[in-house]
């Protein structure tokens, strides 16, 4: 009996081995595909699975609680003063613009509604584009991407921190809504100028509320988060400007707004606020922050969000500065006129090199601004102001013919007959511009006041503050001369002598001499003569009048009757806590 391993096949060639199955090649194939993608899901599972056991709590996405702004207001409910750590205005999203969402979303990420918080298409787009560009020109971080290193991951660039971010963005889109991460990604992202969120941006380059915004300065908002600093229009106008166009091109491609809307909006001026500009009664601001400081603590004051309603009168407030600085300046300049500021070469005076402050705002009457003289003529200097040639009278400048060259106003005091020898070509002056009339600017000399001083308005009747000065210039000093000087008061306690000695029993029509009086000091050896301003007598006046002409002798005299320790304990009794010298000065 014969026995075989397997049926012999009749087409089988006799002595050839038999042929291999294709089926088997395909299932080899197939099994080796299969072990690496399984190995490559399990690689990338477990990776992810890593890089999710120390992810930060997203609880805090639906309870957002950002560091707010508080906010100062005047009596008329203006804004003069915010105090904060992020500048951040928070707005529902109900109340941030149609036009400025998809502003932001035309430019960073255009299919926001579309995908999981991971935009593989446009993770591909971008790498075509970098690619066929040769550099790294376009990115693909989502808008969700973007949230969670804002809030909960650092700005390093690492491999470790980017698979952290997908595996957050992810998530983020599973526990909130696109609206929610819209929302909160607007009043979270930095805009540059300190300013963190689309309102706090509006407010800090264009003044104004978000209901005010244009399409123009919306696109132009919306193009600041990639590089706040690159595309800052006080740093190159040019390069934010072009970074505006790229904004309404993205929305236009976008369906978001039309051809005709973006060509209008390319050609509408955009009019920013100047830095510093929204500093209003800052020595009263600071007095109200240390005021809330003491009384709520500092992270209430810079986070909490506070709404602070104040007495100041702005107005009033406005009124007080002008009249303050004008004043100061006017005792300054009848000290004399100190020099330029400094002397450039005279040949770099072309426009455009001019090594002097310049802004890219027109002028306007009452500006004050440096400027270089260029040349003199028979009744006026011409000046360089920024690019813009001005004018410089003789009659606005003759106050400077009094010359200060020292430290001693008196002694240093040189007069100059001839204006033309006060400036040269080449000086460096202070100027303010006082008329343009037919495109002709004309400035009047200025210079800097040393003086310091302080003004405080109040409203006696009901105690209110409304308008408060503490120096010249709060960027020169902090100091409040308002609230923080001690200074003698002079004729301003005579009234408490006097109310002193109605309370003992004297009458407004009881008199007192008003004469010369000698006091001697036996500790000290010395004599004290005090005097009347003018040094003129009056003899025996009524305390009425005495008062009145405020009268120092018979002043004194009225003090050593009624006794310094009773002027004292009065002066205790109405409030005074401030230390006095029981002595008749």
């Amino acid at each position: 009996m014969t026995f075989i391993d397997r049926p012999v096949q009749l087409s089988d060639p006799p002595g050839q081995p038999p042929p291999r199955r294709p089926w088997r090649r395909w299932q080899i194939i197939l099994i080796v595909v299969g072990a690496f993608f399984l190995s490559g899901t399990l690689g990338a599972g477990g990776l992810l699975w890593y890089y999710a056991q120390d992810l930060p709590d997203l609880s805090q996405l639906q309870n957002y609680q950002p560091s707010l702004v508080t906010q100062v207001y005047s009596s008329d409910k203006r804004l003069i003063g915010q105090f904060f750590i992020e500048r951040r205005i928070l707005t529902p999203l109900a109340q941030i613009p149609e036009h400025l969402r998809r502003a932001v979303i035309a430019v960073e990420d255009v299919r926001f509604f579309e995908h999981p918080g991971l935009d593989y298409i446009g993770i591909l787009r971008a790498a075509w584009t970098n690619v066929r560009r040769g550099g790294k020109v376009e990115g693909a971080s989502t808008i969700t991407q973007q949230l969670a290193r804002s809030l909960f991951l650092s700005s390093e660039r690492t491999f470790d921190r980017k698979v952290r971010e997908l595996v957050v963005a992810y998530k983020m889109e599973l526990v909130s809504s696109k609206e929610q991460i819209l929302e909160t990604y607007l009043n979270q992202i930095y805009f540059g100028q300190g300013a963190y969120g689309v309102a706090a941006a509006a407010q800090s380059y264009f003044g104004k509320d978000l209901s005010a915004l244009t399409v123009a300065e919306a696109a132009f908002l919306a193009g600041l988060p990639k590089s706040p600093n690159h595309f800052s229009p006080f740093k190159n106008y040019a390069r934010a400007k072009k970074r505006q166009e790229h904004v309404l091109a993205r929305m236009e491609e976008a369906g978001f707004i039309t051809a005709e809307q973006r060509e209008e909006a390319l050609a509408e001026p955009l009019s920013f606020r100047r830095p510093g500009s929204e500093q209003t009664a800052p020595y009263f601001v600071e007095y109200v922050r240390q005021l809330l400081i003491a009384k709520y603590g500092e992270t209430m004051v810079y986070k909490g969000g506070l709404q602070i309603m104040t007495t100041l009168n702005l107005d009033m407030q406005r009124a007080a500065e002008a009249a303050f600085r004008a004043g100061l300046k006017d005792i300054d300049k009848r000290q004399g006129w100190r020099g330029p500021l400094r002397r450039v070469d005279p040949s770099s005076l072309a426009p455009g090199t001019l090594p002097v402050v310049t802004t890219d705002q027109p002028l306007a009457v009452g500006d004050e601004r440096e400027a270089v003289v260029t040349k003199a003529g028979k009744d006026l200097f011409l000046v360089q102001v920024g690019n813009v040639t001005a004018k410089l009278l003789f009659d606005d400048m003759a106050w400077a013919k009094r010359r200060v060259t020292g430290p001693d106003v008196v002694k240093d005091a040189v007069v100059t007959a001839n204006l033309k020898q006060v400036l040269k070509p080449g000086d460096v002056i202070e100027v303010s511009v006082k008329k343009i009339e037919k495109e002709q600017i004309f400035v009047q000399l200025d210079q800097t006041p040393l003086v310091e001083g302080g003004l405080i308005a109040i409203e006696p009747d009901q105690g209110a503050i409304r308008a408060m000065i503490g120096g010249y210039d709060f960027n020169r000093s902090e100091y409040n001369r308002a609230v923080q000087a001690h200074r003698q008061p002079g004729s301003a306690f005579k009234p408490i002598i006097y109310a002193t000695a109605v309370n003992q029993g004297m009458s407004p029509a009881s008199v007192v001499l008003d004469a010369p009086v000698v006091y001697e000091q036996v500790e000290e050896e010395k004599t004290w003569r005090p005097e009347n301003y003018g040094k003129r007598f009056h003899g025996m006046v009524s305390l009425r009048d005495a008062l009145a002409q405020s009268h120092n002798l018979a002043t004194v005299r009225l003090l050593d009757k009624v006794g310094i320790k009773s002027v004292v304990d009065f002066s205790r009794q109405i409030g005074i806590t401030s230390p006095l010298a029981a002595d008749l000065s």
